[in-house]
């Protein structure tokens, strides 16, 4: 679907995708974040985040990525967030104890939802800033739930 509307997603180890955030504009609407394991990074991978996440706090590129705390050290991959509705979401992502998986520390996710604002706000004042085209693949979902809720209504 984000190749569909122009975008860029080359996610072929299938990572867990985190939706964070309900959409102020449709009720079927989400923000997504994929994640992955820190530890899966090499030498280059970890010098790469150690560059961007130690920027100054104005830079925006200090909001690409996020290091938290889950059931491990994890990455967050702010830079490639997406909107997301219930249709494209294939399964729940489970803990070690194979219980859905929910982020509870407060402080991640005040920091993800803070980080993840930074990249919308940069996305709503230049449309598809980022490779995987934000600005298309919102509209298009949009309108697939707009065109749902019409087929119901009728």
């Amino acid at each position: 679907m984000i190749k569909n509307n122009g975008g860029t997603w080359n996610d072929t180890k299938h990572r867990p995708i985190v939706c964070l955030i309900k959409s102020k504009e449709h009720d079927g609407l989400y923000w997504a974040i994929p994640m992955g394991k820190l530890n899966h990074r090499d030498a280059a991978g970890q010098k790469r985040l150690d560059f961007y996440l130690n920027l100054p706090e104005r830079d925006i590129r200090s909001c690409y990525y996020h290091i938290g705390r889950t059931s491990s050290q994890s990455i967050f991959f702010i830079s490639d967030a997406i909107p997301i509705t219930d249709k494209y979401i294939d399964g729940i992502h489970v803990g070690g104890d194979n219980q859905h998986y929910i982020i509870k520390n407060k402080n991640l996710i005040s920091e993800l939802e803070r980080k993840l604002f930074r990249i919308l706000s940069v996305e709503n004042t230049k449309n598809n800033s980022f490779r995987q085209h934000i600005t298309d693949v919102k509209h298009f979902l949009l309108q697939e739930l707009e065109a749902e809720k019409q087929s119901t209504d009728m």
